[in-house]
């Protein structure tokens, strides 16, 4: 192989992977975590096939995105092409991931995505005029994927108040969690940030999980890493910041931690 060759082979991956792999880097942690959690203490093959379809759906977001974008500025690139045939490939695999838990386990598991959906079409509308990095996408975004916990455990033949209770202990990690991350890169840049708004979120944070445990007291684990997480947050916004990477990493120990604790409650 050429010189010439091998730089077109390298730049051929190189766009694939800008088509097909999410740049955002905590949406897989984000992704993961209702995955973990919904399958820990719910398990089932049903929420299997919805952990798959949920990956799926995470990973469809960006070739989809491109083709809305490029459509909407009246535009058709190369890059296009290749974008709608991974989505088409992806909407395939989700299609039949879905097909199948609603085989194995009924309708029930519906209920979450359909009251998640509006969260979901709000940072998809963000997404098509390229703003999906402000912070309401991002906490729709968050807060509707979590609702893949609670899909997991009503597959499963579990309890509402369980499925409820799960959805919002992830719902309160990631209120707590995207306000203190943007802060921290904020203050990264800019020398200063917004503190009081990651404050208010941390508080935000432990009233929703506070109301998991009215759905189900083996969340009370669960609130008890909440509110854990808030102060530790509360105190690290007003340390000196460290890079964004580690920041990303922290966070994505912190969120299986809080699955991890948060599944022991429940199933203790």
């Amino acid at each position: 192989m050429t010189a010439t060759q091998s730089e077109h082979v390298v730049g051929e991956r190189a766009g694939w992977r800008t088509v097909a792999m999410p740049s955002e880097h905590g949406g897989w942690g984000l992704t993961l975590e209702p995955v973990l959690l919904g399958l820990i203490v719910a398990w089932s093959g049903a929420g299997v096939a919805l952990g798959v379809a949920a990956f799926t759906a995470f990973l469809l977001r960006t070739p989809a995105k491109l083709v809305a974008v490029d459509v909407r500025r009246g535009r058709w690139l190369d890059r296009s092409r290749l974008a709608l045939r991974i989505a088409i490939v992806e909407l395939v695999v989700l299609g039949s991931a879905a097909a199948w838990a609603l085989a194995s386990a009924g309708w029930s598991w519906l209920a979450p995505v359909a009251i998640a959906s509006p969260l979901v079409a709000v940072e998809l509308s963000f997404d098509v005029r390229s703003r999906g990095r402000r912070l309401l996408p991002e906490l729709c975004g968050a807060v509707g994927i979590a609702a893949v916990a609670a899909s997991i455990v009503l597959a499963a033949g579990r309890g509402d108040g369980l499925a409820v209770g799960v959805w919002l202990v992830l719902a309160a990690r990631a209120l707590g969690a995207i306000p203190f991350v943007r802060v921290q890169i904020m203050r990264l840049r800019r020398g200063q940030g917004p503190v009081w708004q990651s404050d208010v979120a941390q508080v935000m944070s432990i009233a929703v999980a506070a109301a998991a445990v009215i759905g189900d007291r083996r969340l009370l684990a669960g609130l008890a890493g909440v509110v854990m997480l808030a102060v530790t947050q509360s105190s690290w916004v007003r340390r000196v910041p460290i890079p964004a990477k580690q920041v990303g990493l922290r966070q994505m120990a912190i969120g299986l931690a809080l699955v991890a604790v948060t599944a022991v409650g429940v199933l203790w």
